[in-house]
Parts: C-alpha cells; structure tokens; sequence
C-alpha cells in the first residue's frame, strides 16, 4: 500500500514563507510526475506546480510563478513545495500528487484526474 503523507503548512503572515514536503511510504513505487494542488472552501481543486520524474522539468500556475519552487528527491521519495511572499490568496488546503504511469501528452500534467495517489492535505493560512 503506497502513502503519500504530506508534512509542513499552518498559519503564516502575509510576506511570510513556508515549506510543504510530500513523503511516498509503504511499497513506494518511483513515481514518475510528482505534482501540488491547493483547494480553497468552496471552490475546485486546482494545479499549481508540477515536476517530472528526474527534477529536471518544472512547471507552475502563472500566478505562483516567482514564488513557489517545486522539487523532489527520488532518493527519500519526497517532493517539496517552498512558497514564499505568501499573500492571503494562497489560502487553502495543499494536496500533493503522484503519478505512476508515464504521462503521454504534456496537458496531464496539470489534470488532477491523472494522478492516482494523493497526500491527505495540509491547511495554509495566509494572514494579511
């Protein structure tokens, strides 16, 4: 049984900076894209960073460009989220994701529906 177990987030200043970590246990498979997703109340779960299988290619949300930065160690089978200049807008809960199957287009990147295993979400709260 593989895990995703997700550590890090809580209660942040506007400005501020946290960082999410995303840890596979259990039978852990070598994943191949790892991906974030944030929710906010009432609203959809959406993408806001993406990388592949060997770290060397990320992709973001336009608007955590500059702000966000995406990594993975394969050797402890972990993906991290850094977020800096945290505005009240980043509020929300942040789900990390992991496929394990080869993507064949470029768009199932950003499609929560391609990925099959799911941390359990960690709150993000942005006081401004």
């Amino acid at each position: 049984q593989v895990q995703l177990v997700q550590a890090g987030g809580g209660l942040v200043q506007a400005g501020g900076s946290l960082r999410l970590s995303c840890a596979a246990s259990g039978r852990a498979a070598s994943f191949y894209a790892m991906a974030w997703f944030r929710q906010a109340p009432g609203k959809d779960r959406t993408f806001l960073a993406t990388i592949t299988r060997d770290g060397g290619v990320t992709d973001y949300r336009e608007s955590v460009k500059g702000r966000f930065t995406v990594s993975r160690d394969n050797a402890k089978k972990t993906v991290y989220l850094q977020m800096t200049s945290l505005k009240s807008e980043d509020t929300a809960v942040y789900y990390c994701a992991a496929a394990d199957r080869l993507f064949e287009v470029s768009s199932d990147y950003y499609q929560k529906e391609k990925y099959n295993y799911w941390g359990q979400g960690t709150q993000v709260t942005v006081s401004s």
